[in-house]
């Protein structure tokens, strides 16, 4: 699971209760203790360990600075200092989460010690001013189950903001002459979104390939691992290409200091070695290092997102729309020739030969049913979008290559989703929902969401605290 570390900003104002105010602060961090929140605290900034005083915004962003926090929680322990939160978030420029206990029954006089609920609207509308976009948990207690679930939301959604703008992914020759879809703009990729492509041609992956096959110690470790996972149904020599390829890939990955990997799948490779590269692709996607077909550099965005919402927890596959179901009529068939992650799987996968290509090295299993989010970061004439929803697994006929049969609410509307773009036939899934994770991210990475399925509310519902 991947750590997020959390910058912990409690704030007061002065004409509120200070003792009550250093209470909730303890409170509240002795929660995040007990939570297992990798939090860094500001008790060495001033005596209180409170946000409230200008002078100390500077301080506390160099502290957060120097340890690396990724996101912000600003907690109002009472009313707040809006306009030092305001500063101190815009100064940063990292996801917040902003949030406040839960007042207590005034006193018998009529005295409110805190009026925290006041204090997060008013620090909302100045984060607006500020032009600082932040994610809302609802006024609650510490022990409602909503604060536990919120907290952790907000770390994947800090995760997939890290993991956005941090994206360099390994290309691996042009793309497929015929596959005018995978196309993109590799220079708007860099300006908008710092999304850095590391291109290098075929000949240097066949070099790499060369050098695992002599060195050997990489190479052992990947026959090891496709003995263990895959039902071998190849030539030995065949499965020792499959080992190799999955070697050079990662040593090139790491090499050019990527996350993620696309790759030109046919046909200049299978001339070289006479593979495909889809069970290679597999036993990378396994290790969390997302390699997708058809040199789809949208793709790769796509998985990396969908992996950093999940926390690392689940892997991803990555999927063509094929089919409609012949028996279902919200059914589709997301079916790949065979790069899917063997723990996806709902049997041992089959190392053999694809659909539709005459050279061995792809696997044949049909992935496990259950509840999927099924998504596709893409765009086109200068705007990009996340299409986002959630499908569930269901029986179909047998497939060829790694399969799921998919039920959704409705396929016309999602076809059209599609074919009016900016999508193509290509998306990523995971077995788990992280439609409200995508969601509230996109708000951090100035991309657009769009759900298939008419859900908008109902996730603005689950992000509130309902």
């Amino acid at each position: 699971m991947k750590k997020i570390k959390l910058g912990y900003v409690p704030t007061r104002r002065s004409i509120f209760s200070a003792p009550d105010a250093v209470k909730y602060r303890r409170l509240t961090a002795d929660r995040l203790t007990e939570l297992g929140i990798d939090f860094v605290d500001i008790t060495d900034i001033n005596e209180e360990g409170l946000l409230y005083d200008d002078q100390d915004v500077e301080k506390i962003a160099e502290k957060f600075e120097k340890e690396g926090v990724d996101g912000l929680m600003l907690a109002h322990c009472n009313f707040g200092t809006e306009y030092v939160c305001a500063r101190l978030a815009k100064r940063l420029g990292l996801p917040v989460l902003l949030w406040g206990p839960l007042d207590e029954r005034p006193e018998p006089n009529g005295e409110r010690l805190r009026d925290t609920q006041c204090g997060l609207f008013a620090t909302g509308k100045v984060l607006r001013r500020f032009r600082v976009p932040f994610t809302y948990l609802t006024n609650c207690r510490l022990s409602d189950p909503v604060f536990e679930r919120g907290v952790r939301d907000f770390l994947a959604v800090c995760n997939v903001v890290k993991t956005f703008k941090n994206i360099r992914i390994l290309q691996i020759s042009t793309r497929p002459f015929d596959f005018w879809t995978t196309m993109c703009n590799e220079g708007e990729l860099l300006e908008k979104f710092n999304i850095q492509l590391s291109p290098i041609p075929m000949t240097e992956l066949i070099e790499e390939i060369k050098a695992v096959k002599e060195e050997k110690t990489k190479l052992n470790e990947m026959l090891d691992v496709i003995h263990e996972t895959m039902e071998v149904q190849i030539k030995e020599n065949e499965v020792e290409n499959v080992a190799t390829l999955a070697a050079a890939m990662k040593n090139l990955v790491e090499k050019y200091g990527c996350q993620a990997a696309a790759i030109q799948c046919w046909n200049a490779l299978q001339t070289e070695i006479g593979i495909m590269p889809c069970a290679a692709n597999a036993i990378l996607n396994e290790e969390g290092i997302p390699v997708v077909c058809e040199t789809d550099i949208h793709g790769a965005v796509t998985a990396l997102l969908v992996e950093a919402a999940g926390m690392g927890e689940v892997r991803s596959f990555f999927a063509d729309w094929t089919i409609r179901h012949p028996d279902l009529d919200n059914g589709e068939l997301l079916q790949h020739c065979g790069p899917w992650p063997v723990s996806v799987a709902a049997e041992k996968p089959k190392l053999t030969y694809p659909l539709a290509f005459d050279h061995p090295g792809s696997l044949t299993a049909e992935a496990k049913h259950g509840d999927v989010t099924l998504c596709r970061f893409d765009g086109d004439n200068g705007e990009y979008s996340l299409l986002l929803g959630r499908a569930k697994g269901v029986d179909g006929p047998k497939g060829m290559g790694t399969y799921l049969w998919v039920e959704v609410e409705n396929i016309k509307r999602l076809e059209a989703k599609i074919v009016e773009g900016p999508y193509i036939h290509h998306c990523v899934g995971i077995h788990k929902d992280v439609v409200p994770v995508l969601y509230e991210a996109c708000k951090y990475i100035g991309v657009a969401p769009d759900l298939y399925d008419p859900i908008e509310e109902e996730v603005k519902a689950y992000l509130r605290g309902e």
